[in-house]
């Protein structure tokens, strides 16, 4: 299938590991020109490298800043693709989520997502084309009071991308999202080890049968990637205003 990405100007943030990482590769397999946006100049070195392509750029920025996210738009405004990847919100309860915490975590993911879509929105709907994936998280469709701040976060996200995606159509451009349930990252690989009793999420070196996931098993970044650009391509020309729930069916069993 002749996605037409290539030749294309994608944004990823977010992009040294895990997803968005994935997205990036799965883009430049597409002939796409890639741009991997991330904190650590290092780690962007470094999957720059894994990447192998040479139609790939980075930049680095702090996505939480609103200096940095405008500069990233005035170095790249006229990209076809966004990809909203950037920014972990932490658990936590109620009562342990300091508001300093939350409005750290917030600002990077939640007012970092918003902002930029209204950059690069104004931008696209002046080309009449364009296209802004989301990555949010299935925690904004079955609420947990233990991840409350990315519970709400990413609710207001889900609300946010399917109104500006029911708007945006009249000037030619799609938003859309994506919800990942728990994906295999390599950050993931490294916390559950030392969850192991603390949480009812097992361990890998014993297999995946006591996760009590869905086909035994978490979602790969690559499966999430492969979404994201089908989203952004157009075989997804009548797609906008849509969030995909990717978590095996989990949210119903």
């Amino acid at each position: 299938m002749d996605l037409d990405l290539d030749g294309k100007s994608i944004i990823v943030t977010g992009a040294s590991a895990g997803i968005g990482l994935a997205c990036a590769n799965r883009f430049a397999q597409e002939g796409a020109r890639v741009v991997l946006v991330s904190r650590g100049t290092d780690r962007l070195k470094t999957a720059l490298n894994k990447l192998g392509s040479a139609n790939a750029v980075v930049h680095a920025a702090d996505l939480g800043r609103h200096d940095d996210r405008e500069a990233l738009f005035e170095a790249f405004p006229d990209a076809d693709v966004l990809i909203n990847n950037a920014g972990a919100i932490p658990g936590g309860s109620l009562s342990a989520m300091s508001m300093d915490r939350w409005r750290e975590a917030w600002e990077l993911k939640v007012f970092g997502y918003i902002h930029l879509t209204k950059l690069f929105l104004a931008a696209m709907q002046q080309r009449k084309a364009g296209c802004i994936v989301n990555i949010i998280g299935m925690a904004g469709r079955a609420p947990r009071p233990d991840y409350i701040c990315g519970t709400a976060g990413n609710a207001a996200l889900i609300a946010f991308t399917e109104a500006v995606g029911g708007a945006s159509t009249r000037d030619g451009v799609r938003v859309c999202g994506i919800n990942p349930g728990m994906t295999l990252t390599d950050r993931v690989r490294r916390l559950i080890p030392g969850r192991q009793g603390a949480e009812p999420y097992g361990s890998l070196s014993a297999g995946w049968n006591d996760l009590d996931l869905p086909f035994a098993r978490m979602v790969t970044p690559d499966e999430i990637a492969a979404v994201a650009v089908f989203l952004s391509s157009s075989a997804a020309s009548y797609i906008s205003g849509t969030v995909v729930d990717i978590d095996g069916g989990n949210r119903f069993r």
